[in-house]
């Protein structure tokens, strides 16, 4: 089956329903098992593995893309926090405004990017002024997290 969706930093695939659907392809920069305590783990299992910044990927080859990058600037590499969804670098707004051109890149004409940020360590206003392009909409769900709806014209 040809995959129609990808998701460019996996992790541990905690918001699927069916995280082994036959037309999604995941992604992640890293790929192992991680405790985070309590004798629970955190498996990243990604189908490929890549920086989002640099994929492989031909131009215009998904027809969704998820772009659910680490939100956090500062926690320490033992924790739980890091463990389970990572850490932003130094230059983050480079690193996200890259990242989400890669995205973009790799969506076809007439397709859908979904965002997704938590804004608890760094404002959704201010990460969405590192981005190319403005959302259609958006909505915030709990306390922090943010969901964002791209669509890519396939009007040229």
């Amino acid at each position: 089956m040809i995959k129609e969706v990808l998701d460019v930093c996996c992790g541990g695939k905690l918001f699927y329903f069916d995280p082994a659907a036959p037309y999604l392809l995941t992604n992640d920069v890293r790929k192992g098992k991680y405790d985070i305590g309590g004798g629970r783990t955190v498996r990243v299992e990604p189908d490929t593995q890549h920086d989002f910044r640099h994929m492989p990927f031909p131009d215009e080859s998904f027809r969704l893309v998820i772009f659910d990058p680490p939100h956090l600037r500062w926690c320490g590499e033992k924790s739980f926090m890091y463990k389970k969804y990572g850490r932003l670098p130094t230059e983050w707004k480079d690193y996200i405004s890259a990242g989400f051109g890669e995205a973009w890149r790799v969506l076809k004409p007439g397709g859908t990017l979904i965002f997704k940020w938590s804004s608890y360590q760094v404002k959704t206003t201010t990460v969405l002024k590192t981005l190319s392009m403005k959302p259609l909409f958006g909505t915030k769900h709990g306390g922090h997290t943010w969901w964002f709806v791209f669509y890519k014209s396939g009007v040229r």
